[in-house]
């Protein structure tokens, strides 16, 4: 399982997963930067997504949608705000209405996904930081851990294909 680590702090309104992955980290950073192997990963196992705008540079902005078993569609965006690739990259990612509208009665977190190399491998942090303690408990009771958990995990498996 490549998720090692899940820590969340109502204190600080942190949320951070760190997982390794038996790739180099310019192959890591593919996944990120390509929306069609991005779709692969993005998402619980049982809600593919489906990328619609990818512009993975500073000022760029990433939507996209998953889909439900029952054919019922989330969507969400990033609004990029910074990029030093291969290594890291931060947004703004929240929830929005099936035309990408942010919905503003959801959280909106602040999120940096970095990757390193360590042993031969990348070390993949995930830090999400919400603006309040209770948007961070909101996201933790719909299951963001379970749900960004799920993802992640996925990514050896589409790396070995």
């Amino acid at each position: 399982m490549p998720v090692t680590d899940v820590k969340h702090d109502l204190d600080s309104r942190t949320l951070t997963i760190t997982a390794e992955f038996d790739a180099p980290v310019e192959r890591v950073w593919q996944i990120y930067a390509d929306p069609r192997q991005l779709e692969k990963v993005w998402g619980p196992p049982t809600y593919p997504a489906t990328f619609v705008d990818h512009d993975l540079t500073p000022g760029g902005r990433v939507t996209y949608f998953m889909t439900s078993p029952e054919g019922e569609k989330f969507a969400g965006y990033w609004k990029v705000t910074a990029v030093d690739e291969p290594r890291s990259f931060s947004f703004e990612d929240g929830f929005a209405d099936l035309e990408f509208n942010p919905n503003p009665d959801l959280p909106v977190a602040s999120n940096v996904y970095t990757f390193t190399e360590h042993d031969g491998r990348t070390r993949a942090t995930y830090a999400g930081t919400y603006a309040t303690a209770e948007d961070l408990q909101k996201v933790l009771e719909m299951g963001v851990i379970e749900g960004a958990s799920g993802a992640i995990n996925q990514i050896d498996e589409f790396l070995a294909s």
